[in-house]
Order: structure tokens, then sequence, then C-alpha cells
């Protein structure tokens, strides 16, 4: 046993260094939800290591940041006209589906990202959004995993936008990635590739904290742990607005 973990140790010390690794950070590492949020954005800044220069007869680096949303199942349902009236038909249950999902990249990923690399890491929408067991009598079931792609891309928590890394003389890497209001709270998980001739030779990953705080983490807390409380809380409210705005009225009629 011992000769063979030293066998194996003189093997890897004999395997040679990758010639380029991606060394990345994120300009915070945590996002609040507070009540006046609307929307932020994080700066992803990179560079490029290397053992040996840059190989002259491969293709340019390029690179891709993604960052991924928890995920969680979802019901789509599609509605057809009976009667006169649209009524729900059909519903499939989407297995996993990230509530928030980015791609940038230094250019179109077709251009920068072979099929094979792309099903391996899970980097296109079409890979990300996962149907796994559909019921047999629903016809184009695949359409249900695409409705949710496009109804998150309106609502911009799914988004493609090659172009907006910029990767400065192979060495250099920056990104700005846009993160909307309607976050939800989670980790979310941000990779970082580096590619030639369409292939991943490196990638990093790390994640960003998601939070409610202040009075958005007080007012979601009471509505999940105390609800009892929130409900008379929330009739309370609703009973002194109601005073308050039929006293404003009757002083305005006077």
């Amino acid at each position: 046993m011992r000769v063979l973990l030293l066998l194996l140790l003189l093997l890897l010390l004999t395997l040679p260094a990758r010639g380029e690794e991606i060394v990345a950070d994120l300009s915070q590492d945590s996002v609040p939800i507070t009540a006046t949020f609307s929307g932020s954005a994080i700066f992803v800044f990179g560079a490029v290591k290397r053992s040996a220069p840059a190989p002259a007869d491969r293709g340019a680096l390029e690179a891709i940041v993604t960052v991924t949303g928890p995920s969680e199942a979802t019901v789509v349902r599609r509605k057809s006209r009976t009667l006169g009236i649209w009524v729900n038909r059909d519903a499939v249950e989407v297995d996993r589906a990230p509530s928030f999902y980015a791609v940038a990249s230094t250019a179109p990923l077709e251009r920068i990202l072979s099929h094979t690399e792309n099903l391996r890491h899970r980097i296109n929408l079409d890979h990300i959004v996962q149907l796994i067991d559909a019921p047999g009598d629903i016809e184009d079931v695949q359409a249900f995993r695409e409705a949710v792609i496009r109804i998150r891309q309106d609502q911009g928590l799914y988004a493609v936008t090659p172009g907006i890394v910029e990767l400065t003389d192979e060495t250099l890497l920056k990104a700005r990635i846009a993160l909307p209001a309607n976050l939800v709270e989670g980790d979310y998980r941000t990779r970082v590739f580096l590619l030639r001739d369409r292939e991943v030779i490196d990638s990093f990953e790390t994640s960003i904290a998601v939070r409610k705080e202040g009075l958005e983490r007080f007012i979601y807390t009471l509505a999940h742990e105390r609800p009892l409380i929130y409900g008379l809380a929330s009739i309370f409210v609703a009973l002194i607005a109601g005073w308050g705005a039929s006293e404003l009225f009757r002083l305005l009629r006077r």
C-alpha cells in the first residue's frame, strides 16, 4: 500500500501544471434585500495566471460568467379556449428551474462554446431548466420548459448577454452582472469559465448570499414563523388605514 501511495505521489508531482488558470473575485459577496431594494449589480474581476507564454497556435482566449439563483420546481399550465372562456387545460411540473440565471460572455456562446462543453457544464438556457418526468398524455411537453424560459426572460430573471465580458490582452477580465429587484433569497452560484478553441480550460466558482434585511426581514420572519400575529397585525393595519381614510374624507367634505 505504501508503495502504491508513493507511486501515486510521484505521478502527481510529474504532471505538468495547467498552462492557463483563471483567478477571480467579486465586488461583493452578499446582496441585502431591504424595503427600498430596486435592483443591484455585481462586478466580476479576474486575471489569467500562466505558467508559460500564451500558445500562439491556438484560438483566442474567451470567457463566460454565469450567475444561478436557487432552483425550485414550478408548475406550468397551458390554457385553451372552451365555450368562449380561457381555462387551464394541461399542467406540467418543471422539475428544476433556477429562480434567476444570467450568462455573460466575451462573444456569442455558439461561437466560443462547443456543444459538448455546453452539456458538460450546463451553461446555455436550454440546459438549466430540466423537465424529467412529464405526463405521457400531454403533447409537446418541451413547450412547457420553453414557456418557463420565455416568461422569466420577460420578467428580467433570465438573461444572455454576449459581449459584455471584457478580456483585456487575454489577461484581465471584467464583467458587470445586473440583478433585478424581484430576486428571491438564497445562495447565488457564480461561475467563471476560461475557454480556448471552444473548450473550457479552467473555471472558478463562488457564491453570493442574497438575504432580506431590516423591515423586509422582520415582515418575512413574522409571516412565516408567527402567522397568527402577522394576520392580526394585518387586520389592525387595515382597520387603522380604513378609519384614517374615512376621517380624512369627512374632514374634506366640511
